[in-house]
Order: C-alpha cells, then sequence, then structure tokens
C-alpha cells in the first residue's frame, strides 16, 4: 500500500480553500493508503507567534481536521513537535540540500517580502524540514496544490541526492498527488486571489466556523460579474469569479462544471448565489457542528495528538536509526 504523508499549519481555522484543496482528499485517502497527517507547528515557528494562541490553534487545527472527517483510528494523526525525528532529520538533509537549491525556492521571496535580511532562518530552510517531514515516513506520496510543487521537487532532489551520496536505497523519492475539481480555491473578492486565511478581509473567504446565515451572506456579496452564466464551459474564460464560483458548486456538489453550467447556463447570478449557498451550507453545517463540540474538550485532543505521536514515532525512529547507519553515526 502507498504511504501519504501531508501537513498544516495551527494558524487560525480551516476555510473552504482548506477542505476543497486538501482535507477533503485526505478524508478519501484514509481507506486508500497508509496516511500520516500532521498539524505542523515546527513551521508555525517560522514566523512570530503567541505560545498561548499557538497552543490553542494546535488543538482546534486537530479538532477541525477530524470534524472534517480525519478518523485518528484510520491514519495517523499527530503535532510535529512530538516527534523529534523531524527536527533532526532536518538538520541532516540541511547537509544534503545545496544553497543554490533554497535560493530559487520562490515561496521565501513572497513570504520575506521586502525584509529578506530580517526574516528567520527557519523561513529560508523550511523546505528541508518539509522534506523531513516527507521522508521521516518514507512517504511514497504527498498530497500537494500547485504552489506546494516546487518543495515537493526538492524533497525528491534531496532524497536521490542522499542516496547516492551514501550508496543506499532509503529514501523513495515521493510523487505528488494533486487531484480533485477545486484544488485551487480563489478569494470570493478576487478571482485571480487564492483563498486565504492571510487576507484581511473575512469576506474573502468561508471559514468552516460560519453559520449558515454568514454562509449566505459571503456567497451573496461576493464578486461576480454581471454576464449570464454560459451553457459552454469554455465561454467562462476571461470571468475569474464566475469561473471560482461554477467550480465550488461544482466541488461541493460532487457535479462536473458542464453538469453545473447545464443547470445554470442562460441564468444570471441572482439565480445562482442563493442555490451555491445552500449546497455550501449543507456540506459544511455537519463539520461546524462537530468542531464545537470537540474544541474545548482539551482532554480528548490531547490524547489524540498523543497516540499519534506514538504511532508516527514508531515508524519515523527506526528511519533515522537507518540514516545514522549510513552517514556513519553507528553501525
Amino acid at each position: 500500500m502507498k504511504r501519504v504523508f501531508s501537513g498544516i499549519q495551527p494558524t487560525g481555522n480551516l476555510h473552504l480553500g482548506n477542505y476543497l484543496g486538501a482535507i477533503r482528499n485526505w478524508v478519501r485517502m484514509q481507506d486508500e493508503a497508509d496516511c500520516i497527517f500532521s498539524v505542523v507547528d515546527l513551521h508555525a515557528i517560522t514566523v512570530s507567534q503567541d505560545p498561548v494562541q499557538l497552543r490553542r490553534g494546535i488543538h482546534e487545527m486537530v479538532a477541525a481536521l477530524i470534524a472534517a472527517g480525519l478518523d485518528p483510528e484510520r491514519c495517523i494523526l499527530f503535532p510535529q513537535s512530538q516527534v523529534r525525528v523531524h527536527a533532526e532529520l532536518a538538520w541532516v538533509l540541511m547537509c544534503t540540500a545545496r544553497v543554490g537549491w533554497l535560493n530559487r525556492m520562490t515561496q521565501f521571496k513572497e513570504k520575506s517580502g521586502k525584509d529578506r535580511e530580517g526574516a528567520s532562518v527557519g523561513l529560508y530552510t523550511y523546505p528541508v524540514l518539509q522534506a523531513a517531514d516527507i521522508l521521516a515516513y518514507k512517504a511514497t506520496h504527498v498530497p500537494v496544490g500547485e504552489d506546494q510543487k516546487q518543495h515537493l521537487e526538492l524533497a525528491r532532489d534531496i532524497a536521490i541526492k542522499f542516496n547516492n551520496d551514501f550508496g543506499v536505497e532509503l529514501f523513495p523519492p515521493p510523487e505528488p498527488v494533486i487531484e480533485g475539481p477545486a484544488t485551487r480555491v480563489m478569494s470570493l473578492r478576487d478571482g485571480s486571489a487564492k483563498m486565504s486565511k492571510s487576507d484581511p478581509s473575512d469576506q474573502s473567504r468561508i471559514n468552516l466556523t460560519d453559520d449558515a446565515d454568514t454562509i449566505a451572506a459571503k456567497v451573496k456579496r461576493a464578486k461576480s460579474d454581471a454576464e449570464m452564466l454560459p451553457s459552454d464551459a469554455a465561454r467562462l474564460a476571461g470571468r475569474p469569479e464566475a469561473t471560482n464560483l461554477v467550480n465550488l458548486m461544482a466541488a461541493l456538489s460532487d457535479r462536473t462544471v458542464a453538469e453545473v453550467l447545464a443547470e445554470f447556463g442562460g441564468k444570471g447570478f441572482g439565480a445562482f448565489k442563493p442555490a451555491l449557498a445552500d449546497v455550501m451550507v449543507a456540506k459544511l453545517a455537519p463539520i461546524t457542528a462537530r468542531f464545537n463540540e470537540l474544541k474545548d474538550d482539551v482532554t480528548a485532543i490531547e490524547a489524540i495528538c498523543a497516540r499519534g505521536a506514538e504511532r508516527a514515532r514508531a515508524i519515523a525512529e527506526p528511519v533515522l536509526a537507518e540514516v545514522h547507519a549510513a552517514i556513519g553515526f553507528t553501525r
């Protein structure tokens, strides 16, 4: 069976983009692969964090992932910092990776902005920690968004170089998994920008904690255009907001874009948006209800984290022992 690894940062609540672009596929994979999912709190501290907020964010992210459908009995779910192999293997792999490889990482340039000299070293090297996250479990497949493909290529390069440097076949080069009709969900305010929890406008996203009235209001105010919806998907070209809303309807109702347009072609957004809101509420209401049940049960969440970390260590620690032997730390 293939082994899947993926992670998500504990910074704020999940939104619809996280769910459709990643989490829904994770849920489906639980029965198709050996799945390991991590709340990557080590990645979170590459930028400044409030300790109280970070701790709460870790707990709430675990609760949100379970509410969205992850089952700790069918997958391994844990906070990254509870498995020290991630940090130790990252150092070994930093000695394998090349500076030129990291200099080509576009996300560092985007995240550091104009204050590149003031960015943390962790922000610069975190793609190597991502590689360690994956390779610690000898993961064969990694669900990624389009914006993370470059980092997975780096993980593949590191795995291949390590194997070649030490004459071993220790790390399988991981393969990307990019699937689903809405792998890149766009902002409700700007169809050319990705939906993001860092956007200052809460109107730009649907949070998985939004109630039915909030969802309906956000969809009603979502940016669209004055044209009718076409019957042919090709005629959505050049209409980013319309494309985004149609893609959301298709993803949430498990239909193709063509099937959505067969129903709504020739109709305006005055008819389409209420239908989209209804589908969105029906899909998200059970997740929101389950999250509200779980989020304050700290004892239960900590027990799930501890058990998940124990299972993760049972896989990762023997891999690290192989690494130590390969590089000469041990026999």
